[in-house]
Protein backbone atom coordinates (compact mmCIF):
# COMPACT_ATOMS: atom_id res chain seq x y z
CA UNK A 1 0.00 0.00 0.00
CA UNK A 2 1.31 3.40 -1.43
CA UNK A 3 0.00 6.43 0.64
CA UNK A 4 0.01 9.97 -0.29
CA UNK A 5 -1.26 13.30 -2.05
CA UNK A 6 -2.39 12.11 -5.21
CA UNK A 7 -2.19 13.85 -8.88
CA UNK A 8 -5.12 12.64 -10.98
CA UNK A 9 -4.26 13.07 -14.28
CA UNK A 10 -7.82 12.15 -15.23
CA UNK A 11 -9.51 15.12 -13.38
CA UNK A 12 -6.27 17.33 -12.61
CA UNK A 13 -6.79 17.95 -8.87
CA UNK A 14 -4.78 16.86 -5.99
CA UNK A 15 -5.82 14.66 -2.49
CA UNK A 16 -4.75 12.35 0.04
CA UNK A 17 -5.08 8.48 -1.30
CA UNK A 18 -3.70 5.46 -0.81
CA UNK A 19 -2.48 3.41 -4.01
CA UNK A 20 -3.09 -0.80 -3.73
CA UNK A 21 -1.06 -2.31 -6.10
CA UNK A 22 -1.36 -6.42 -6.91
CA UNK A 23 0.57 -8.14 -9.55
CA UNK A 24 2.31 -5.13 -10.73
CA UNK A 25 -0.76 -2.99 -11.36
CA UNK A 26 -3.41 -0.56 -9.35
CA UNK A 27 -5.65 -2.74 -8.00
CA UNK A 28 -7.37 0.09 -6.12
CA UNK A 29 -7.30 3.84 -5.46
CA UNK A 30 -9.32 5.44 -2.25
CA UNK A 31 -9.26 8.77 -0.98
CA UNK A 32 -8.39 8.74 2.53
CA UNK A 33 -7.65 11.81 5.38
CA UNK A 34 -4.33 12.86 6.60
CA UNK A 35 -1.02 15.44 5.93
CA UNK A 36 1.11 14.08 3.69
CA UNK A 37 4.74 16.37 2.50
CA UNK A 38 5.13 14.61 -0.97
CA UNK A 39 3.18 14.46 -4.41
CA UNK A 40 2.85 10.96 -6.05
CA UNK A 41 2.60 11.45 -9.79
CA UNK A 42 2.39 8.48 -12.80
CA UNK A 43 5.63 7.77 -14.02
CA UNK A 44 7.29 10.27 -16.55
CA UNK A 45 6.71 9.12 -20.20
CA UNK A 46 9.20 10.05 -22.64
CA UNK A 47 6.90 10.16 -25.88
CA UNK A 48 9.94 10.90 -28.65
CA UNK A 49 13.43 9.75 -28.06
CA UNK A 50 16.42 8.56 -30.02
CA UNK A 51 18.51 6.57 -27.63
CA UNK A 52 21.31 6.06 -29.52
CA UNK A 53 21.92 9.92 -28.92
CA UNK A 54 22.92 9.85 -25.49
CA UNK A 55 25.59 7.34 -26.66
CA UNK A 56 24.61 4.76 -24.24
CA UNK A 57 22.80 1.14 -24.63
CA UNK A 58 19.13 1.23 -23.59
CA UNK A 59 20.45 -0.52 -20.69
CA UNK A 60 22.69 2.17 -19.62
CA UNK A 61 20.04 4.65 -20.48
CA UNK A 62 17.65 3.34 -18.12
CA UNK A 63 19.85 3.37 -15.07
CA UNK A 64 20.62 7.12 -15.59
CA UNK A 65 17.31 7.94 -16.50
CA UNK A 66 14.97 6.07 -13.59
CA UNK A 67 16.55 7.87 -10.46
CA UNK A 68 14.73 11.00 -12.50
CA UNK A 69 11.26 9.81 -13.08
CA UNK A 70 11.19 8.45 -16.70
CA UNK A 71 9.61 4.88 -15.90
CA UNK A 72 8.92 4.77 -20.14
CA UNK A 73 10.03 5.84 -23.40
CA UNK A 74 9.06 5.70 -26.35
CA UNK A 75 12.14 5.15 -28.83
CA UNK A 76 12.77 5.51 -32.71
CA UNK A 77 15.84 3.55 -32.75
CA UNK A 78 16.95 4.47 -36.20
CA UNK A 79 19.68 5.59 -35.43
CA UNK A 80 21.19 1.87 -35.49
CA UNK A 81 18.98 0.89 -37.75
CA UNK A 82 20.41 3.34 -40.51
CA UNK A 83 23.47 1.63 -39.19
CA UNK A 84 22.89 -2.26 -39.25
CA UNK A 85 19.31 -2.85 -40.35
CA UNK A 86 16.82 -4.46 -38.57
CA UNK A 87 19.66 -6.62 -36.54
CA UNK A 88 20.29 -3.34 -34.95
CA UNK A 89 16.78 -2.65 -34.11
CA UNK A 90 16.71 -6.46 -32.35
CA UNK A 91 19.65 -4.87 -30.65
CA UNK A 92 17.92 -2.30 -29.02
CA UNK A 93 14.96 -4.80 -27.86
CA UNK A 94 17.04 -7.44 -26.03
CA UNK A 95 19.47 -4.85 -24.57
CA UNK A 96 15.94 -3.07 -23.22
CA UNK A 97 14.84 -6.17 -22.05
CA UNK A 98 17.11 -6.58 -19.31
CA UNK A 99 15.96 -3.22 -17.14
CA UNK A 100 12.90 -2.32 -15.72
CA UNK A 101 12.28 0.59 -17.60
CA UNK A 102 9.48 0.41 -19.76
CA UNK A 103 10.37 0.60 -23.55
CA UNK A 104 8.41 0.73 -26.10
CA UNK A 105 9.65 0.96 -29.98
CA UNK A 106 8.80 3.02 -33.22
CA UNK A 107 9.25 1.06 -36.49
CA UNK A 108 12.08 3.36 -38.64
CA UNK A 109 10.29 4.63 -41.11
CA UNK A 110 13.03 5.84 -42.97
CA UNK A 111 15.86 3.66 -43.40
CA UNK A 112 17.98 5.35 -45.25
CA UNK A 113 15.75 8.71 -44.70
CA UNK A 114 16.44 9.96 -48.47
CA UNK A 115 18.11 8.30 -51.41
CA UNK A 116 20.71 11.04 -51.37
CA UNK A 117 23.44 9.89 -49.23
CA UNK A 118 24.46 6.19 -48.71
CA UNK A 119 23.56 4.41 -45.39
CA UNK A 120 24.25 1.05 -44.31
CA UNK A 121 21.04 -0.87 -44.33
CA UNK A 122 17.19 -0.22 -45.64
CA UNK A 123 13.89 -1.44 -44.18
CA UNK A 124 11.67 -2.12 -46.17
CA UNK A 125 7.25 -1.89 -45.80
CA UNK A 126 7.18 -5.86 -45.40
CA UNK A 127 10.07 -5.31 -42.79
CA UNK A 128 8.46 -2.43 -40.82
CA UNK A 129 5.31 -4.90 -41.12
CA UNK A 130 7.13 -7.75 -39.03
CA UNK A 131 8.61 -5.18 -36.33
CA UNK A 132 5.38 -3.78 -35.94
CA UNK A 133 3.65 -6.64 -34.67
CA UNK A 134 6.61 -7.07 -31.83
CA UNK A 135 4.91 -6.95 -28.32
CA UNK A 136 7.24 -3.38 -27.64
CA UNK A 137 6.02 -2.05 -30.91
CA UNK A 138 3.89 0.88 -30.48
CA UNK A 139 3.64 3.05 -33.81
CA UNK A 140 5.84 4.05 -37.21
CA UNK A 141 8.53 6.03 -36.47
CA UNK A 142 8.69 9.45 -37.65
CA UNK A 143 8.25 9.81 -41.26
CA UNK A 144 11.01 12.05 -42.38
CA UNK A 145 10.46 11.94 -45.96
CA UNK A 146 7.90 13.90 -46.24
CA UNK A 147 8.36 14.88 -50.24
CA UNK A 148 7.61 11.19 -50.23
CA UNK A 149 4.15 11.55 -48.42
CA UNK A 150 2.91 14.83 -50.41
CA UNK A 151 4.04 13.02 -53.61
CA UNK A 152 2.37 9.57 -52.81
CA UNK A 153 5.61 7.33 -53.06
CA UNK A 154 4.23 3.34 -53.51
CA UNK A 155 6.94 2.51 -51.13
CA UNK A 156 6.20 5.18 -48.43
CA UNK A 157 2.73 4.63 -48.45
CA UNK A 158 3.07 1.21 -47.61
CA UNK A 159 5.03 1.55 -44.40
CA UNK A 160 2.02 3.84 -43.69
CA UNK A 161 -0.50 1.50 -44.34
CA UNK A 162 1.31 -1.44 -42.70
CA UNK A 163 0.44 0.83 -39.34
CA UNK A 164 -3.01 1.80 -40.19
CA UNK A 165 -3.61 -1.84 -40.64
CA UNK A 166 -2.55 -2.68 -37.47
CA UNK A 167 -4.62 0.46 -35.79
CA UNK A 168 -1.09 2.31 -34.58
CA UNK A 169 -0.35 5.51 -34.81
CA UNK A 170 2.73 7.29 -37.13
CA UNK A 171 4.59 9.94 -35.91
CA UNK A 172 5.59 12.71 -38.07
CA UNK A 173 8.93 14.50 -38.53
CA UNK A 174 7.48 18.02 -40.84
CA UNK A 175 10.18 21.34 -40.19
CA UNK A 176 8.24 24.17 -41.41
CA UNK A 177 5.84 22.35 -43.50
CA UNK A 178 2.92 24.79 -44.53
CA UNK A 179 -0.39 24.82 -46.73
CA UNK A 180 -1.90 22.53 -49.25
CA UNK A 181 1.26 20.53 -48.26
CA UNK A 182 0.97 19.71 -44.46
CA UNK A 183 -2.65 19.45 -45.85
CA UNK A 184 -1.53 16.12 -48.08
CA UNK A 185 1.10 14.72 -45.02
CA UNK A 186 -1.21 15.11 -42.33
CA UNK A 187 -3.92 13.84 -44.43
CA UNK A 188 -2.14 10.73 -45.00
CA UNK A 189 -2.49 9.42 -41.76
CA UNK A 190 0.70 11.13 -39.56
CA UNK A 191 -0.31 12.29 -36.20
CA UNK A 192 2.02 14.24 -34.59
CA UNK A 193 5.03 16.39 -34.64
CA UNK A 194 8.08 17.80 -32.78
CA UNK A 195 9.96 19.99 -35.42
CA UNK A 196 8.12 23.21 -34.59
CA UNK A 197 9.77 26.07 -33.86
CA UNK A 198 7.19 28.65 -33.65
CA UNK A 199 3.74 28.91 -31.95
CA UNK A 200 2.38 30.21 -35.52
CA UNK A 201 3.92 26.84 -36.87
CA UNK A 202 1.96 25.00 -33.43
CA UNK A 203 -1.26 26.66 -33.97
CA UNK A 204 -1.24 25.93 -37.77
CA UNK A 205 -1.12 22.24 -37.25
CA UNK A 206 -3.13 21.66 -34.10
CA UNK A 207 -6.39 22.99 -36.28
CA UNK A 208 -5.08 20.75 -38.52
CA UNK A 209 -5.55 17.79 -35.98
CA UNK A 210 -2.12 17.05 -35.41
CA UNK A 211 -0.49 16.52 -32.04
CA UNK A 212 2.33 18.86 -31.34
CA UNK A 213 5.52 17.60 -29.08
CA UNK A 214 7.28 20.40 -27.51
CA UNK A 215 11.21 18.93 -27.81
CA UNK A 216 13.75 20.29 -25.04
CA UNK A 217 16.95 18.13 -25.54
CA UNK A 218 20.41 19.15 -25.83
CA UNK A 219 20.66 20.33 -29.27
CA UNK A 220 17.30 21.71 -30.00
CA UNK A 221 15.38 23.93 -27.25
CA UNK A 222 12.14 24.74 -28.54
CA UNK A 223 10.19 24.91 -25.40
CA UNK A 224 10.58 28.36 -24.35
CA UNK A 225 9.51 29.44 -28.13
CA UNK A 226 6.30 27.14 -27.65
CA UNK A 227 5.20 26.99 -24.22
CA UNK A 228 2.06 29.78 -24.56
CA UNK A 229 1.34 27.81 -27.96
CA UNK A 230 -0.92 24.62 -26.43
CA UNK A 231 1.19 21.62 -27.07
CA UNK A 232 0.17 18.34 -25.92
CA UNK A 233 3.51 16.32 -25.32
CA UNK A 234 6.81 17.19 -23.89
CA UNK A 235 9.51 15.04 -25.34
CA UNK A 236 13.53 15.28 -25.26
CA UNK A 237 14.29 13.93 -28.91
CA UNK A 238 17.55 13.37 -28.47
CA UNK A 239 19.79 14.13 -25.08
CA UNK A 240 23.84 13.87 -24.11
CA UNK A 241 25.03 11.99 -20.92
CA UNK A 242 26.29 15.21 -19.25
CA UNK A 243 22.42 16.66 -19.36
CA UNK A 244 20.78 13.28 -18.83
CA UNK A 245 22.95 13.25 -15.18
CA UNK A 246 21.09 16.27 -14.19
CA UNK A 247 17.91 15.12 -15.30
CA UNK A 248 15.45 14.14 -18.23
CA UNK A 249 12.03 14.41 -17.97
CA UNK A 250 11.98 15.94 -14.00
CA UNK A 251 14.19 19.05 -15.49
CA UNK A 252 12.07 19.17 -18.75
CA UNK A 253 8.94 19.65 -16.14
CA UNK A 254 10.81 22.24 -14.10
CA UNK A 255 11.78 24.08 -17.56
CA UNK A 256 8.29 24.03 -18.60
CA UNK A 257 6.65 25.61 -15.40
CA UNK A 258 9.07 28.03 -15.35
CA UNK A 259 8.05 29.13 -19.30
CA UNK A 260 4.61 29.50 -17.77
CA UNK A 261 2.97 25.85 -18.25
CA UNK A 262 0.63 24.54 -15.93
CA UNK A 263 2.25 22.19 -13.75
CA UNK A 264 -0.52 19.85 -13.90
CA UNK A 265 -0.82 20.31 -17.49
CA UNK A 266 2.85 19.81 -17.95
CA UNK A 267 2.42 16.32 -15.76
CA UNK A 268 -0.56 15.10 -18.02
CA UNK A 269 2.04 15.74 -21.24
CA UNK A 270 4.53 13.46 -19.82
CA UNK A 271 1.91 10.78 -18.37
CA UNK A 272 -1.70 10.61 -19.61
CA UNK A 273 -1.47 12.12 -22.51
CA UNK A 274 1.22 9.78 -24.31
CA UNK A 275 -0.32 7.30 -22.73
CA UNK A 276 -4.06 7.48 -24.34
CA UNK A 277 -2.27 8.63 -27.81
CA UNK A 278 0.10 5.42 -28.26
CA UNK A 279 -2.25 2.88 -26.06
CA UNK A 280 0.32 2.41 -23.26
CA UNK A 281 -0.35 0.71 -19.84
CA UNK A 282 1.59 3.10 -17.90
CA UNK A 283 0.42 6.69 -17.10
CA UNK A 284 -1.97 7.16 -14.61
CA UNK A 285 -2.67 6.09 -11.44
CA UNK A 286 -5.71 4.17 -11.67
CA UNK A 287 -7.23 0.61 -11.38
CA UNK A 288 -6.17 -2.05 -14.19
CA UNK A 289 -3.01 1.05 -15.36
CA UNK A 290 0.58 -0.35 -14.45
CA UNK A 291 2.08 0.16 -11.30
CA UNK A 292 4.58 3.11 -11.98
CA UNK A 293 4.58 5.97 -9.71
CA UNK A 294 7.12 8.76 -8.69
CA UNK A 295 6.98 10.62 -5.47
CA UNK A 296 7.99 14.06 -5.49
CA UNK A 297 8.49 17.28 -3.31
CA UNK A 298 6.48 19.42 -5.01
CA UNK A 299 4.93 20.83 -8.32
CA UNK A 300 7.28 23.45 -8.70
CA UNK A 301 10.77 21.75 -8.43
CA UNK A 302 9.93 18.32 -9.35
CA UNK A 303 12.43 16.97 -7.38
CA UNK A 304 12.19 12.94 -7.51
CA UNK A 305 12.28 10.92 -4.28
CA UNK A 306 11.18 7.61 -4.91
CA UNK A 307 10.59 5.71 -8.25
CA UNK A 308 8.52 2.50 -8.81
CA UNK A 309 7.56 0.35 -11.22
CA UNK A 310 5.11 -2.41 -11.29
CA UNK A 311 4.86 -1.56 -7.86
CA UNK A 312 8.75 -2.26 -6.84
CA UNK A 313 10.87 0.85 -5.82
CA UNK A 314 13.58 0.82 -8.68
CA UNK A 315 15.20 4.41 -7.11
CA UNK A 316 15.55 6.43 -4.18
CA UNK A 317 17.15 10.04 -3.78
CA UNK A 318 18.67 9.57 -6.80
CA UNK A 319 20.30 6.21 -6.88
CA UNK A 320 19.15 3.71 -9.31
CA UNK A 321 18.13 0.93 -6.84
CA UNK A 322 18.87 -2.50 -8.92
CA UNK A 323 22.58 -1.56 -9.59
CA UNK A 324 24.74 -1.84 -12.09
CA UNK A 325 23.25 -2.38 -15.56
CA UNK A 326 23.32 -5.45 -17.23
CA UNK A 327 22.39 -5.82 -20.88
CA UNK A 328 23.10 -7.68 -23.66
CA UNK A 329 26.91 -8.25 -25.85
CA UNK A 330 27.99 -5.76 -28.04
CA UNK A 331 26.73 -5.65 -31.45
CA UNK A 332 29.84 -5.70 -34.18
CA UNK A 333 31.16 -2.90 -35.33
CA UNK A 334 30.53 -1.13 -38.77
CA UNK A 335 33.31 1.01 -39.86
CA UNK A 336 34.54 0.57 -43.54
CA UNK A 337 36.39 3.71 -44.81
CA UNK A 338 38.93 3.17 -47.43
CA UNK A 339 42.07 4.45 -47.56
CA UNK A 340 42.43 8.21 -48.68
CA UNK A 341 44.94 10.97 -48.99
CA UNK A 342 44.28 14.44 -47.32
CA UNK A 343 44.13 16.30 -50.53
CA UNK A 344 40.68 14.56 -50.68
CA UNK A 345 38.71 16.01 -48.05
CA UNK A 346 39.79 19.70 -50.14
CA UNK A 347 37.40 21.53 -52.43
CA UNK A 348 39.48 21.98 -55.84
CA UNK A 349 39.11 25.31 -58.00
CA UNK A 350 40.88 27.63 -60.53
CA UNK A 351 42.31 31.55 -60.15
CA UNK A 352 42.99 33.24 -57.07
CA UNK A 353 39.04 33.16 -55.43
CA UNK A 354 36.11 31.25 -55.54
CA UNK A 355 32.76 31.79 -54.40
CA UNK A 356 31.29 28.88 -52.48
CA UNK A 357 27.94 27.77 -50.69
CA UNK A 358 28.43 27.74 -47.15
CA UNK A 359 26.37 25.83 -44.42
CA UNK A 360 25.37 28.33 -41.59
CA UNK A 361 24.89 26.49 -38.56
CA UNK A 362 22.68 28.16 -35.51
CA UNK A 363 23.67 27.25 -32.15
CA UNK A 364 20.85 25.36 -30.24
CA UNK A 365 18.76 24.54 -33.55
CA UNK A 366 18.87 21.83 -36.33
CA UNK A 367 17.77 23.87 -38.73
CA UNK A 368 20.42 25.46 -41.08
CA UNK A 369 20.70 28.54 -42.83
CA UNK A 370 22.86 29.44 -46.29
CA UNK A 371 24.97 31.92 -47.14
CA UNK A 372 27.48 32.85 -49.94
CA UNK A 373 31.54 33.39 -49.76
CA UNK A 374 33.87 34.10 -51.68
CA UNK A 375 37.17 32.13 -50.24
CA UNK A 376 41.13 32.02 -51.52
CA UNK A 377 42.35 29.72 -53.69
CA UNK A 378 45.83 28.32 -53.20
CA UNK A 379 47.78 25.64 -55.25
CA UNK A 380 44.25 24.71 -56.65
CA UNK A 381 42.62 24.39 -52.91
CA UNK A 382 39.92 26.46 -51.87
CA UNK A 383 41.38 27.75 -48.35
CA UNK A 384 39.39 27.73 -44.81
CA UNK A 385 39.20 31.34 -43.54
CA UNK A 386 39.11 31.19 -39.87
CA UNK A 387 38.89 35.42 -39.45
CA UNK A 388 35.38 34.93 -40.74
CA UNK A 389 34.49 31.64 -38.90
CA UNK A 390 34.58 29.60 -42.08
CA UNK A 391 35.72 26.17 -41.48
CA UNK A 392 36.01 22.87 -43.77
CA UNK A 393 33.51 19.90 -43.67
CA UNK A 394 33.74 16.72 -45.22
CA UNK A 395 31.33 13.68 -45.09
CA UNK A 396 32.73 10.00 -45.50
CA UNK A 397 31.05 7.09 -46.48
CA UNK A 398 31.54 5.04 -43.57
CA UNK A 399 29.52 1.36 -45.43
CA UNK A 400 32.91 0.80 -48.03
CA UNK A 401 32.00 2.37 -51.22
CA UNK A 402 34.53 5.41 -50.48
CA UNK A 403 32.16 8.45 -50.91
CA UNK A 404 33.32 11.75 -50.02
CA UNK A 405 31.90 15.14 -50.23
CA UNK A 406 33.42 18.44 -49.09
CA UNK A 407 32.38 22.05 -48.49
CA UNK A 408 32.18 24.45 -46.28
CA UNK A 409 30.31 25.70 -42.57
CA UNK A 410 30.05 28.80 -40.55
CA UNK A 411 29.66 29.33 -36.67
CA UNK A 412 32.12 26.55 -34.89
CA UNK A 413 34.50 29.26 -34.14
CA UNK A 414 37.25 26.36 -34.59
CA UNK A 415 40.86 28.52 -34.90
CA UNK A 416 43.25 25.33 -35.18
CA UNK A 417 42.40 21.38 -35.37
CA UNK A 418 39.43 19.82 -36.58
CA UNK A 419 36.72 17.21 -35.08
CA UNK A 420 35.46 14.19 -36.09
CA UNK A 421 32.36 11.80 -35.41
CA UNK A 422 30.79 8.97 -36.94
CA UNK A 423 27.56 10.18 -35.35
CA UNK A 424 26.33 11.76 -38.38
CA UNK A 425 22.32 11.79 -38.79
CA UNK A 426 20.55 9.29 -40.11
CA UNK A 427 23.03 7.43 -42.17
CA UNK A 428 25.62 7.77 -39.98
CA UNK A 429 28.60 8.74 -41.91
CA UNK A 430 31.90 9.83 -40.76
CA UNK A 431 31.76 13.65 -40.74
CA UNK A 432 34.86 15.93 -39.91
CA UNK A 433 34.95 19.88 -39.65
CA UNK A 434 38.31 21.51 -39.23
CA UNK A 435 40.46 24.19 -40.57
CA UNK A 436 42.97 22.22 -42.83
CA UNK A 437 42.61 18.60 -44.47
CA UNK A 438 45.51 17.17 -43.27
CA UNK A 439 44.22 17.44 -39.80
CA UNK A 440 41.24 16.29 -40.59
CA UNK A 441 42.31 13.10 -41.88
CA UNK A 442 43.88 12.75 -38.90
CA UNK A 443 41.08 12.91 -36.73
CA UNK A 444 39.10 10.64 -39.34
CA UNK A 445 42.28 7.83 -38.81
CA UNK A 446 42.07 7.83 -35.22
CA UNK A 447 37.96 7.02 -35.18
CA UNK A 448 38.87 4.04 -37.79
CA UNK A 449 41.46 2.62 -35.04
CA UNK A 450 39.02 3.05 -31.93
CA UNK A 451 35.79 1.35 -34.09
CA UNK A 452 34.03 4.99 -33.50
CA UNK A 453 33.47 7.92 -31.72
CA UNK A 454 34.13 11.31 -30.95
CA UNK A 455 37.54 12.61 -31.65
CA UNK A 456 38.79 16.13 -31.20
CA UNK A 457 42.76 16.90 -32.45
CA UNK A 458 45.28 19.59 -32.91
CA UNK A 459 48.94 19.62 -34.02
CA UNK A 460 50.21 17.98 -30.89
CA UNK A 461 47.24 16.62 -29.25
CA UNK A 462 43.75 14.82 -29.15
CA UNK A 463 40.71 13.39 -27.33
CA UNK A 464 38.71 10.91 -28.10
CA UNK A 465 35.92 9.00 -26.88
CA UNK A 466 35.20 5.24 -28.40
CA UNK A 467 31.96 3.93 -29.15
CA UNK A 468 32.30 0.86 -30.38
CA UNK A 469 28.25 -0.13 -30.42
CA UNK A 470 27.85 0.22 -33.77
CA UNK A 471 29.41 4.02 -33.75
CA UNK A 472 26.99 5.51 -31.69
CA UNK A 473 26.99 3.76 -28.36
CA UNK A 474 29.71 3.14 -26.02
CA UNK A 475 29.47 0.08 -23.99
CA UNK A 476 30.31 1.95 -20.93
CA UNK A 477 27.63 3.97 -17.63
CA UNK A 478 26.83 7.22 -17.76
CA UNK A 479 29.36 8.09 -15.86
CA UNK A 480 31.96 7.11 -17.95
CA UNK A 481 30.34 8.85 -21.08
CA UNK A 482 29.77 11.54 -19.29
CA UNK A 483 33.29 12.49 -18.50
CA UNK A 484 34.66 11.22 -21.23
CA UNK A 485 32.30 13.68 -23.08
CA UNK A 486 33.15 16.84 -21.04
CA UNK A 487 36.54 15.89 -21.27
CA UNK A 488 36.66 16.03 -25.45
CA UNK A 489 34.18 19.42 -25.30
CA UNK A 490 37.02 21.14 -22.72
CA UNK A 491 39.18 20.66 -25.38
CA UNK A 492 37.41 21.47 -28.48
CA UNK A 493 36.90 24.93 -26.76
CA UNK A 494 40.94 25.07 -26.27
CA UNK A 495 40.83 25.06 -30.22
CA UNK A 496 38.16 28.10 -30.10
CA UNK A 497 34.55 26.53 -30.53
CA UNK A 498 32.30 28.63 -29.45
CA UNK A 499 28.80 26.26 -29.79
CA UNK A 500 26.71 25.23 -26.63
CA UNK A 501 26.83 21.26 -27.62
CA UNK A 502 29.43 21.54 -31.39
CA UNK A 503 29.70 17.60 -31.72
CA UNK A 504 25.61 17.45 -31.41
CA UNK A 505 25.70 20.22 -33.76
CA UNK A 506 28.03 18.93 -36.21
CA UNK A 507 26.09 15.85 -36.40
CA UNK A 508 23.33 17.57 -38.05
CA UNK A 509 24.86 19.18 -40.38
CA UNK A 510 24.27 15.91 -42.49
CA UNK A 511 20.71 15.14 -41.63
CA UNK A 512 18.93 15.81 -45.17
CA UNK A 513 15.44 16.18 -43.87
CA UNK A 514 15.86 19.20 -41.93
CA UNK A 515 16.17 22.23 -43.41
CA UNK A 516 17.90 24.54 -45.26
CA UNK A 517 21.71 23.52 -46.74
CA UNK A 518 22.76 20.11 -45.12
CA UNK A 519 25.58 17.94 -46.84
CA UNK A 520 25.64 14.33 -47.42
CA UNK A 521 28.59 12.41 -48.47
CA UNK A 522 26.90 12.65 -51.90
CA UNK A 523 26.98 16.49 -51.91
CA UNK A 524 25.27 19.98 -50.68
CA UNK A 525 21.90 19.19 -50.10
CA UNK A 526 19.05 21.44 -50.59
CA UNK A 527 16.65 20.32 -47.96
CA UNK A 528 13.65 22.64 -49.46
CA UNK A 529 14.29 21.58 -52.69
CA UNK A 530 15.13 17.73 -51.89
CA UNK A 531 18.13 17.79 -54.25
CA UNK A 532 21.52 17.56 -54.29
CA UNK A 533 23.18 21.17 -54.75
CA UNK A 534 26.65 22.41 -55.96
CA UNK A 535 28.68 23.79 -54.54
CA UNK A 536 30.18 26.33 -56.62
CA UNK A 537 27.40 27.22 -58.91
CA UNK A 538 24.91 29.61 -57.57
Amino acid sequence: MIRGNLLNVFTGDIYPAEIEVSGGKVAGVRSISGNFPDIILPGFIDAHLHIESSMLTPSSFAAAAIPHGTVAVISDPHEIANVMGVDGVRFMMDDAAATPMKFYFTAPSCVPATPFETAGAEITAREIEELLRMDSAVALGELMNFPGVIAGDDEVMDKIEAARALNMPVDGHAPLLSGDELCAYIGAGISTDHECVSPEEVLEKRRLGMKIMAREGSSARNLRALAAAGCDFLVSDDIHPADLLEGHMDRILRRAVDYGIDPVSAVQMITINPAEHYGLTTGAIAPGWSADFVVVDSLRDFNVKRVYIDGRPVAENGRYLPGSPSGTSTPPRRLEVPEFTADRLGVRAEGDEATVRVIDVLDGQLITEESIATLEVEEGTVQADTSSDILRVSVLDRYGRGNISSGFVHGFGLQEGAIASTVAHDSHNLIVVGVDPELMKRAVDILKETGGGLVAVSEDDHRVLKLPVAGLMSDGDVFEVADGFENLNTFTEQLGSRLSAPFMTMSFLSLLVIPRLKIGDRGLFDVEKFEIKNLMEM
